[in-house]
């Protein structure tokens, strides 16, 4: 069996990407339906993604195992993930209509990733298959003990040039589009969507900035919202500090909105632009970073959002921007509901995807966003817990 071979028990549709799967279910299938009404969709909901599609191979173990161990799995799923895949298929479920450019191989791992996309409502119509090769996959270990997920990709081959993605596609996936989104994958091809969009469309793009990447820097400069892991502000700005690095990106990336920096079991850290020219005093930026965590509330279980005024933030050696911070709490998901934070961040871009195109306020934005996420992560894979717009968790935040 070659590398890329796997048995066909392991790869039909029906096994890896339905609800058919011998694996047990779980409790979010309880909650799809509300007995109230959320409010009315977005009338411009389309967005469209580029970025990864591909297998999760996901195996949860008591503890991570030692070097040469034998060890058995507690529990194990096999579905569709990736980043961009991740994203789009939970702002599906909360009600837009998502487009995804990527490739798969015409091996079944890629036509199961096709058609659980299309089962949840993204359009794969753009998404290139080659003829031969392999899809994309990823081996994921769940630590049931720290709750952390160990990650080991292999990615697609052969991999996506730009002109797989002819000019007539380009322009059919961004017709009526309301944001366009990436990954950070994908780069050649990115790179000429966005300049597309923005010489001819003016859509606004979300860059999901992971890490450094190859063509990051391209993407950064023509994107127009960021949402950041914790590790990336300070490694891409080389500052001292959280809050003097989002400063610096406001500086060096002049298009862009706003920044947000996700912190798992600590929330977010969000800074927004303010397009007025502020007359109060600087304020520096670390400081007031601190006076709004001395406002959080330690007594409550839901995610809430802290917000400054709109100042003049200063940050030593890099420089001013006019703006606000916003400091967002994650929801205290109980120890015994925690399942797998696989994909917390992909649920997370995918809810703000959704509050842009509903054109939500920031201090209701990140709220729901985490609330999006915490719910996934009750569940074992980056999609399983995903939930519905009509989750009744949801109502509250949606209303």
């Amino acid at each position: 069996m070659s590398l890329y071979s796997y048995p066909a028990s392991l790869v039909k549709p029906a096994f890896l990407f339905s609800n058919s799967s011998p694996f047990p279910s779980t409790s979010s299938q309880r909650f799809r339906m509300s007995s109230a009404a959320p409010p009315p969709l977005p009338d411009d909901r389309i967005v469209l993604g580029c970025g990864a599609a591909t297998v999760d191979f996901l195996a949860a173990v008591a503890s991570y195992p030692n070097p040469d161990d034998k060890i058995r799995s507690t529990s194990a799923k096999l579905q569709g993930g990736g980043n961009a895949g991740n994203a789009l298929t939970c702002a599906a479920r909360l009600g837009l209509k998502p487009r995804l450019i990527s490739k798969v191989a015409d091996d079944p791992q890629g036509k199961g990733i096709l058609e659980e996309l299309e089962s949840d409502g993204v359009d794969s119509s753009f998404i290139v298959v080659s003829e031969g090769g392999n899809s994309p996959f990823t081996y994921i270990i769940v630590d049931d003990q720290t709750k952390t997920r160990t990650c080991i990709h292999t990615p697609g081959y052969p991999p996506m040039t730009p002109d797989e993605l002819t000019k007539s596609n380009l322009l059919a996936a961004l017709d009526g589009a309301r944001l366009v989104y990436f990954d950070s994958r994908l780069h050649e091809t990115a790179l000429v969507v966005a300049q597309e969009q923005a010489t001819r469309k003016g859509i606004p793009i979300l860059i999901d900035a992971e890490k450094k990447r190859e063509g990051l820097d391209d993407l950064l400069s023509l994107s127009n919202y960021v949402i950041c892991s914790a590790k990336f502000p300070q490694a891409w700005t080389g500052t001292p500090s959280l809050p003097t690095a989002l400063v610096s990106m406001l500086v060096k990336l002049p298009n862009v909105e706003f920044v947000v920096v996700t912190l798992g079991e600590d929330g977010c850290l969000m800074l927004e632009r303010s397009s007025e020219n502020n007359q109060s005093e600087e304020v520096d930026v670390d400081d007031l970073v601190e006076t709004l965590k001395l406002k959080k509330d330690a007594n409550t279980n839901s995610p809430t959002c802290i917000s400054s005024g709109f100042v003049k933030l200063h940050a030593k050696g890099i420089g001013t921007v006019c703006g606000r911070l916003l400091l967002g709490t994650a929801e205290r998901v109980p120890a015994s509901e925690l399942v797998d934070t696989t994909g917390a961040g992909d649920s997370f871009i995918g809810a703000v995807l959704y509050s842009l195109c509903a054109d939500m306020p920031p201090e209701k934005m990140l709220p729901f966003a985490a609330q999006v996420a915490g719910i996934g992560c009750r569940a074992l894979g980056a999609r399983t817990g995903l939930p519905w717009r009509s989750d009744p968790r949801l109502s509250s935040f949606l209303g």
